[in-house]
């Protein structure tokens, strides 16, 4: 009986184990893949409104993240000024995106996805005019990136939530390019 007991006990540990490794999302260290795994594996999380959310969440941590580099990093007080905007009004709508995800059971990212991280981490060494001129000309890429996303979003994805999100989120991302292009502008002359 007791040779049993023990032989179901390390099955038990053995299947444990497995599961377990099973459970490590492939060891794939990237939290933007993580938390879309995470999102695949629910059934009441629609695939098109969660990968919108991942993505937001991610870009918007990024444009934090850069933001704050910016003010330390940049040489030009509009660019420093840019980067200050880009805390406060990002930080506001990665703040309504987390409650957001939290009432529709959607992972976020927690932390910067393996792209923005490695982009972050080149443009940690950069400063100056150099860093200037790379963030203002990334900032005009990024946020058409993002807007594109957003308006596709703010037609066509399922949720009504995530679709006023979206849209209330446009008329930002939309002053963003402006003033990201003018600064740019001015950088080159």
């Amino acid at each position: 009986m007791k040779k049993s007991n023990y032989l179901l006990l390390i099955l038990a540990a053995g299947m444990l184990a497995f599961q377990s490794c099973g459970n490590s999302n492939s060891g794939k260290t990237d939290s933007t893949e993580q938390a879309a795994e995470a999102n695949e594996q629910k059934d009441n999380v629609h695939p098109e409104d969660s990968d919108f959310m991942v993505k937001a969440a991610d870009a918007g941590m990024a444009e934090v993240e850069l933001g704050n580099l910016a003010q330390q990093n940049a040489s030009d007080q509009r660019v420093k000024d840019f980067g200050a905007m880009m805390v406060k009004d990002h930080t506001k709508a990665n703040d309504e995106l987390k409650a957001l995800a939290a009432t529709k059971n959607v992972t976020l990212p927690a932390t910067l996805g393996e792209e923005h991280q490695k982009h972050f981490e080149e443009m940690k060494k950069m400063t100056g005019a150099e860093f200037d001129k790379h963030y203002m000309d990334m900032m005009v890429n990024d946020h058409q990136k993002v807007i594109d996303m957003f308006e596709s979003a703010s037609e066509n994805e399922k949720d009504l939530d995530v679709k006023a999100f979206a849209s209330k989120t446009l008329p930002v991302l939309n002053a963003h390019l402006a003033s990201a292009k003018e600064v740019n502008d001015a950088l080159k002359k």
